[in-house]
């Protein structure tokens, strides 16, 4: 790679991860267009596959502080990860038999949906963490399955269908259903991850210098994040905005 290359890489990763610091979800999404338009990869299989890469490190990178808050319930979180680590292999498989272009249209119409979910915004459990009822671990399971597919699909984490997910299935807070989120976004990833390299579908080095920059960009939005608490929900509604841009940028490309 060159000057040039790497340094895209590294910049792409440093505004995935800040925007995943700042906001707390929803930038994992910015890594395929940001890998296509501004790294330059040609396939949008190899840019898919990477990015699996980099959202599986950065889940199990943020699962750990989340289990130090004991804010993950592993029983729940295990049984949703188990049933849709099936649901990602066979959604991955089909995504890499889908002709690159139609997968971008298709990416992009997802794009759209996350940015009306953030331009909506959503009610945040304020109140702390507790019992909750007894988990149905069939319909829990049903749930996992299908995000799991779409994760593997279109190769996210999906985090922004975790969670709303493990709170359907469980009634749990929706700061535990964010920790235990990462639990299924980080075997979501790996699992995608694994079926691209099998395929040759990865590329190694600009993953690592993507994981290398969203470390750093994390850590800044972290810390960017409580002085701007306030303004969280401004913050991701322009996360939106920049979603609906983005994605209209790639329909126009994929159409062209």
């Amino acid at each position: 790679m060159d000057p040039i290359e790497t340094a895209a890489a590294v910049s792409s990763g440093v505004i995935v991860g800040f925007t995943l610091g700042l906001v707390g979800g929803g930038g994992s999404i910015l890594a395929v267009p940001l890998l296509l338009y501004v790294v330059g990869m040609p396939d949008p299989h190899l840019a898919i596959g990477t990015s699996a890469v980099a959202v599986a490190v950065n889940a199990f990178a943020n699962l750990v502080p989340h289990a130090r808050e004991q804010h993950v319930r592993w029983h729940p979180a295990l049984v949703f990860a188990a049933a849709g680590l099936a649901g990602a292999f066979a959604g991955s498989s089909i995504g890499k038999a889908v002709d690159g272009r139609r997968l971008l249209i298709l990416f992009a119409l997802l794009m759209l949906f996350v940015a009306a979910m953030m331009l909506r915004g959503r009610k945040t459990g304020s109140g702390p963490v507790g019992a909750e009822r007894p988990v149905n671990l069939w319909r829990l399971g049903q749930i996992g399955l299908g995000v799991g597919s779409l994760s593997g699909f279109y190769g996210i984490g999906g985090g922004f269908l975790v969670v709303p997910g493990l709170i359907l299935g469980t009634g749990m807070p929706t700061i535990a259903a964010i920790g235990s989120a990462l639990v299924a976004v980080g075997v979501f990833g790996t699992t995608t991850a694994l079926n691209y390299a099998a395929s040759g579908l990865v590329d190694w080095p600009v993953a690592l210098l993507f994981i290398a920059g969203g470390i750093g960009g994390g850590w800044i939005g972290a810390r960017l994040a409580r002085r701007l608490s306030a303004q969280r929900q401004t913050l991701t509604r322009l996360l939106g905005c920049i979603l609906v841009v983005m994605s209209g940028y790639m329909l126009y490309r994929s159409l062209r």
